[in-house]
C-alpha cells in the first residue's frame, strides 16, 4: 500500500511529468548514439566531450549574463568541438597516442570550466546560482521549455542516425574498407563526434558533466551482452537507457532528496550488471555452464578413450575398477552418468573386483571416439596452429577436419596400425559417413 502511495505521489507531481519525460528522452539518445561510440571504441571520447562542455557554458554565461538554455548548448557545442579537434591534432603531428591525447585534453578543459566556474561564483553578478548543478545535474530544476528543447534535438539527432545509419554502420566496423569505397570516413567519423557532443550537451542538465559519459556507454555496453546484431543491439540499449532514466527519476523523487542524475546512472549500471551476469550467449552464467558442461564432456571421452585403448592392449572386454583408480583419475560422477547413458555397465561380481564393460551401444560410442581422437591427432600435426585459432573453451571435434581429408587422415591411420581394431573398422570410403553420424 505504501508503494502505491509512492507512485500516486508521484503522479501527482506537477513537475514529475517534465523531469520524466527529460531523463527518458535523455537515455533513448544515449542508448542509440552511445552504442556507435561503443563499437567505434569511442567510450572515452564522451567523457571527454562532457568535462569539455563545462568552460563553454561558463563562457557562454561570462558573455551573454543569462542562463539561457539554448545559448548553453551553443557554447558547450564549441569547446566540444575543439576538444575532439585537439585530440585529433594532438595525435596526428605528434608521438602521443590517442589515450594519453584524451586524458590530457580531459583534465585541460575541466580544470580551464572549474577556474572558469569559480570566477564566476565570486563575481557580483546575482545570476550565478545554479551553474555548479552543470557538475552533477539537476534534474528537478526542468521545466516545460527546457524539456521541449532536449526532445526536440533528440528526435532531430535520432532522425540523422536513422539517415546515415549504413554509413555509421560502416564507420564503426570496417572503416578501412568504406574508404576503400571511397566513402568520406574522415568526415563521417566528426559527424558522428558531432552527433555525441549534442547528446552530451543536452543531458548535463540532468546527468551532469561527470556522469554524463556513464549514461552514453553503459546501456550500449549492457545490450552488447544481448546481440550480435546491431539493430537489436542499438533497439536494447535505447530501451535500456529510457528505462534507466525512468526507474532513476523515480527512485529520487520518492527517495530521501537523492539527487537524480546518479540514481539513473546507478539504475544503468545495475541493468549492466544483471546483463554481464544473465545474457543467455555472452553472460558469466552461461559460460561457466558452457565451461562445466564442456569439462563433464571432456572427461567423459577421456574415460572412454582409455577404457577402450586398455581393452585393445590387453585383449579383453572389461577393466576393473581398482585398475582404473590405479591409472586413470576420474570422479564417480562421471562414471555413473556414462553408466546412465547406457554406454556402460558397472557388474560386482561375488568377490570385492568390480568390471566395467561397454554396451553394445557403448563399443559403437567408443569406436567413433578413438577413432575421431586418433584422426585429430594426425590433422593437428600438420595443422598446429589449429587449436589457436578456436574460441577459448572449445573442444577440438571432427567438426575442424575438412570433410575431404577424412579418407586420407584414415588411411594414414591404417598406414601406421592406429586404427581402433576392437569394432570391425569400416572400408576407407566408408570412414567419412561413419564419422559424420
Amino acid at each position: 500500500m505504501d508503494f502505491l502511495k509512492l507512485i500516486q505521489q508521484f503522479i501527482q507531481d506537477p513537475n514529475a511529468f517534465w523531469v520524466l519525460s527529460g531523463t527518458t528522452l535523455l537515455g533513448l539518445c544515449s542508448g542509440v548514439l552511445g552504442s556507435f561510440a561503443f563499437l567505434r571504441k569511442r567510450g572515452l571520447m564522451g567523457d571527454v566531450l562532457a568535462h569539455a562542455a563545462l568552460p563553454g557554458i561558463c563562457m557562454a554565461f561570462m558573455i551573454t549574463g543569462s542562463k539561457n538554455p539554448f545559448l548553453f548548448l551553443i557554447g558547450a557545442m564549441i569547446t566540444g568541438i575543439f576538444a575532439s579537434l585537439c585530440i585529433g591534432w594532438i595525435t596526428r603531428f605528434s608521438r602521443i597516442k590517442e589515450d594519453t591525447a584524451l586524458g590530457l585534453v580531459l583534465s585541460v578543459f575541466f580544470g580551464l570550466g572549474i577556474v572558469l566556474l569559480t570566477q564566476i561564483q565570486h563575481s557580483d553578478n546575482g545570476n550565478q546560482s545554479g551553474l555548479d548543478k552543470f557538475l552533477f545535474g539537476q534534474s528537478a530544476s526542468m521545466v516545460g521549455s527546457d524539456v521541449q528543447m532536449m526532445g526536440t534535438v533528440a528526435i532531430i539527432l535520432l532522425i540523422l542516425c536513422s539517415l546515415f545509419f549504413k554509413e555509421l554502420k560502416l564507420l564503426c566496423f570496417d572503416a578501412s574498407f568504406g574508404r576503400s569505397l571511397g566513402f568520406p570516413t574522415g568526415r563521417l567519423d566528426f559527424l558522428l563526434m558531432l552527433f555525441l557532443v549534442v547528446a552530451v550537451v543536452i543531458g548535463l542538465q540532468a546527468a551532469g558533466v561527470v556522469l554524463m559519459a556513464a549514461l552514453l556507454i553503459t546501456p550500449a555496453a549492457a545490450a552488447r551482452y544481448w546481440t550480435e546484431r546491431l539493430n537489436r543491439m542499438i533497439i536494447i540499449s535505447a530501451c535500456m537507457g529510457s528505462l534507466s532514466g525512468m526507474l532513476g527519476t523515480f527512485i529520487s523523487s520518492v527517495g530521501y532528496n537523492l539527487s537524480t542524475g546518479p540514481v539513473i546512472v546507478l539504475a544503468a549500471t545495475v541493468m549492466f550488471i544483471l546483463s554481464m551476469v544473465f545474457a543467455p550467449r555472452r553472460g558469466l552464467l552461461a559460460k561457466w555452464l558452457r565451461l562445466l558442461k564442456t569439462r563433464n564432456q571432456v572427461a567423459k571421452d577421456n574415460l572412454i578413450v582409455w577404457l577402450y585403448e586398455t581393452m585393445e592392449t590387453e585383449r579383453t572386454d572389461f577393466v576393473s575398477l581398482d585398475q582404473l583408480k590405479q591409472h586413470h583419475r576420474i570422479s564417480s560422477r562421471v562414471l555413473t552418468g556414462l553408466e546412465r547413458s547406457r554406454l556402460l555397465t558397472v557388474e560386482r561380481t561375488g568377490g570385492k573386483e568390480t568390471l566395467i564393460r561397454f554396451t553394445e551401444t557403448g563399443w559403437k560410442k567408443a569406436y567413433d571416439t578413438v577413432l575421431t581422437k586418433r584422426m585429430l591427432e594426425v590433422w593437428l600435426m600438420h595443422e598446429g596452429d589449429l587449436e589457436s585459432k578456436l574460441p577459448a573453451g572449445e573442444v577440438i571435434s571432427k567438426d575442424q577436419i575438412p570433410e575431404g581429408l577424412v579418407p586420407q587422415l584414415y588411411s594414414l591411420l591404417v598406414r601406421h596400425k592406429r586404427e581402433p581394431k576392437r569394432c570391425r573398422p569400416p572400408a576407407a570410403s566408408s570412414v567419412q559417413e561413419r564419422v559424420s553420424s
